[in-house]
């Protein structure tokens, strides 16, 4: 995952589905189902006392309970009154249930659930969990439950296929924790794939060259600190020698940086000095594959001496970022490598052992069984070890068993839920660090004007090696040693400079005890934001949130100049049509807005030079593994080395008799390419409002194509840019939400999301959100004057 292609939410790839082609005539008629009951009142089993539900003009509901078990039944019934699909869709997709309902199609995902074996942890998990933890995913379940007792109209999407969702269980919401790990952290898998198949095809100093782990807006937020893969010279004799070795019967072997849709996010926060009247505001954007709905639900939890805000995660009874009266808290993705591939040692003599130690020990089995709609059931025998299930895919034909923290039920919980109800910064910073969910930064502002960072999940405490590469564990030598403990994990608290920043970036240097990951985000997110926020004396929501909306991305601006070194008098007058390409590039003005002209050149170029330039080192590789591309989140350190010394013995292309031409066809192709995906306009034309286009989609609206103009989002053009600019938008990739908040000043808070808080389509609610992310207007934090009231008494 990228994440971009494992949306946590409804990513299922619905498109050419005959079954529900068959049936689009009858598609629109089942949305005119009754909407859902906002006014009045229901009995609710098990509610200790009565409550209410009012909800806002934009659908937004603020609960009201007497106790916090109450809040968390009503907010499962609320939650599935508006989200029913898509709760049972996340379940369904991290048991490996989708194949249940959607056929063949599903088959991958689902085994792939089942190797993880997401739908034994979460039974496992469960009992181990303390008492009151329990007792709210039991009232949250029951509030599910009730609502789907009492309603026997369920959303549109069920009806399409054929089936009715059966009741929540307490490990249903567990599935949603396991299927964030997974969102977050498994593409840690890839690397390590990646890395494993360098180290066995390429010299040590051509792979080293290739992977290192910082970029020069990193080093600068670091203070150029020694890294544990430093920037390294060019190798010119290994490169040499691969370059004349090389295969030409291979394309693409070298990708544009998956950084572009890691899933990741920015938060930062200023400290009381750096405010008007001492108070200090947090900000939160969080970068995910966007869908419809949106993954995130807002709500409002008013119970005793807690009043919260933000953003709940459908089927979890608790908010992933957000605000009460004393604190305030947002999350980044750590983007850590939390996962092992453990290289296993086959017993010669019997294929059903493996080594440990001086002993071979029977792979353990696990049967499972994925039932298929229209097909007979797939039986499924998943090998476990002790370090965990054998992956489905070998590494160059060695089986590995995947090691995982997100498969340790003794490392993972629930505790991040205790924010909501912290009431010192102290106190959070301890929910956070002793919390067994996925890993990630997390920043804090109090209502005494103090702000801090800290990381929640469990690291892991690695002996004998880093994790980069695959490893037998069998001697003993290497494996891992527990977790990092609470009282161990890294903090910072109200730093001199009165900020703190992240952004998916590199935090650590080579001296810090314990790995924690080797390709965080490219640095530039981070640096400009914190360059802004010290460019401000005083700073405010308004102002943070503004920052939320900046476009510029000096990140391209080296492509830009590389292109116009090339495009010099001399060549011109040789090739008189590149003037216009010249002026074209000459005129970006260095952001990512609508009307901004050069930037689809330079984002194309980026990418052409990538795979002209590093593939052609990389064939050994994939002669090795078939599979094999190479994407690192720092691949531009490398890239600009060889773009500013362009050593001659290696020149990627021997069609060119120097680095100049050969940067100056790229630069040609680059520009044919983003002109042929834009047919009938004039490269004056092309700006990046033609490109960066967003349309969010139901994953239905493919196979219902008429009712795709109800379904999905209206397609507009959109400032921003991939992951090299504050404000991150893509296409259906990008800020999930923007949030700006001060503990205790509420009222003054911000906070918007696409889409909407319903998932019925003709709700009022399902895209009313939409114009106001599109636009980066602001939208109040807590619920505006209440249009509807539902009271819940006792059943």
């Amino acid at each position: 995952m990228t994440n971009k292609t494992k949306k946590i939410g409804l990513t299922i790839g619905l498109g050419a589905v005959g079954l529900l082609a068959a049936t689009a005539g009858l598609g629109y008629w089942w949305l005119f189902q009754p909407l859902p009951v906002l006014d009045g009142e229901f009995q609710l089993a098990r509610l200790s006392a009565p409550a209410g539900i009012d909800t806002d003009s934009h659908g937004i509901p603020l609960i009201r309970a007497d106790n916090r078990i109450d809040a968390a039944r009503v907010l499962g019934y609320v939650t599935a009154r508006d989200r029913l699909f898509q709760m049972d869709l996340m379940r369904r997709k991290t048991a490996g249930r989708l194949s249940e309902v959607f056929g063949a199609m599903a088959v991958n995902s689902d085994t792939q659930a089942r190797i993880y074996g997401f739908n034994v942890k979460a039974k496992q998990l469960l009992p181990k969990l303390p008492v009151h933890h329990r007792q709210y995913l039991q009232a949250y379940a029951e509030g599910v439950n009730s609502y789907l007792q009492q309603n026997t109209a369920l959303p549109f999407e069920f009806k399409v296929l054929g089936y009715r969702p059966g009741l929540w269980q307490a490990a249903d919401s567990l599935l949603i924790v396991f299927g964030m790990f997974d969102n977050l952290t498994a593409w840690a898998e890839r690397g390590e794939r990646m890395l494993s198949v360098m180290e066995r095809t390429l010299p040590a100093d051509v792979v080293a060259f290739f992977t290192p782990d910082s970029d020069r807006f990193t080093d600068a937020l670091m203070q150029h600190a020694a890294s544990l893969r430093p920037p390294q010279p060019i190798p010119v004799q290994s490169m040499q020698t691969l370059l004349a070795n090389r295969s030409t019967s291979f394309g693409t072997l070298a990708t544009a940086s998956p950084g572009e849709e890691l899933a990741g996010s920015n938060a930062w926060a200023v400290s009381g000095s750096k405010t008007g009247d001492g108070r200090a505001i947090l900000a939160n954007d969080m970068h995910l594959g966007i869908s419809v709905p949106n993954i995130w639900y807002r709500v409002e939890l008013h119970y005793p001496k807690v009043k919260a805000a933000g953003l709940n995660l459908p089927g979890t009874p608790f908010l992933i970022a957000g605000s009460n009266q004393h604190v305030a808290w947002g999350m980044t993705n750590l983007a850590g490598d939390f996962l092992d591939l453990v290289k296993l040692e086959i017993n010669p003599d019997n294929s059903g052992q493996y080594r440990h130690g001086d002993a071979w020990c029977d792979f353990g089995e696990r049967r499972e069984v994925i039932e298929i709609k229209g097909e007979e059931s797939k039986l499924l025998t998943v090998r476990e070890t002790l370090w965990g299930p054998v992956a489905q895919q070998p590494i160059l034909d060695e089986p590995v068993a995947i090691h995982w923290v997100a498969l340790d039920v003794d490392a993972v919980n629930i505790d991040i839920l205790e924010l909501e109800q912290s009431e010192t910064l102290e106190q959070s910073l301890a929910v956070a660090n002793r919390a067994g969910g996925p890993q990630l930064n997390v920043v804090l502002a109090d209502e005494h004007g103090h702000i801090a960072w800290t990381l929640t999940g469990k690291i892991p405490r690695r002996f004998g090696g880093d994790g980069l590469i695959s490893r037998s564990w069998a001697d003993g030598k290497t494996g891992w040693n527990h977790y990092v403990q609470p009282s161990d994990m890294p903090r910072i608290v109200d730093p001199p400079a009165g900020i703190i920043v992240s952004a998916n970036e590199r935090r650590f240097a080579a001296d810090f005890p314990y790995t924690i990951g080797h390709q965080f985000a490219n640095g530039y997110r981070a640096y400009r934001i914190d360059q802004r926020l010290k460019q401000t004396k005083q700073h405010s929501e308004w102002s943070l949130f503004n920052l939320q909306q900046d476009t510029e991305t000096e990140f391209y601006s080296y492509y830009q100049q590389l292109a116009l070194q090339v495009l010099t008098p001399e060549v011109v007058n040789q090739q008189p049509a590149l003037a216009e390409l010249r002026g074209y590039l000459m005129r970006w003005n260095g952001r990512a807005d609508i009307e901004s002209l050069g930037l689809p050149v330079l984002i194309e170029f980026r990418k052409q030079l990538i795979d002209a330039v590093l593939s052609p080192f990389l064939s050994a590789c994939k002669q090795a593994d078939k599979d094999f591309v190479y994407a690192w989140n720092y691949v531009d350190t490398p890239l600009q080395t060889l773009l500013n010394e362009k050593p001659a013995p290696l020149l990627p292309d021997p069609r060119y008799n120097n680095w100049d031409r050969f940067i100056l066809a790229q630069l040609v192709v680059s520009t044919e390419k983003a002109m042929s995906r834009h047919s009938g306009i004039t490269l004056a034309d092309l700006n990046w409002g033609k490109q960066n286009v967003v349309g969010h989609a139901h994953p239905f609206s493919k196979a219902f194509s008429l009712l795709s103009p109800v379904l999905d989002m209206p397609r507009r053009p959109v400032a921003g840019c991939g992951g090299y600019c504050v404000r991150v938008t893509g296409p259906d990739y990008g800020a999930s939400e923007r949030l700006v908040v001060s503990p205790n000043h509420l009222q003054d808070g911000i906070l918007h999301m696409p889409g909407g808080q319903s998932g019925h389509p003709l709700s009022a609610f399902y895209r009313d959100q939409q114009p106001f992310w599109l636009d980066g207007l602001p939208l109040s934090l807590i619920a505006d004057h209440p249009e509807h009231t539902l009271r819940l008494i006792p059943e």
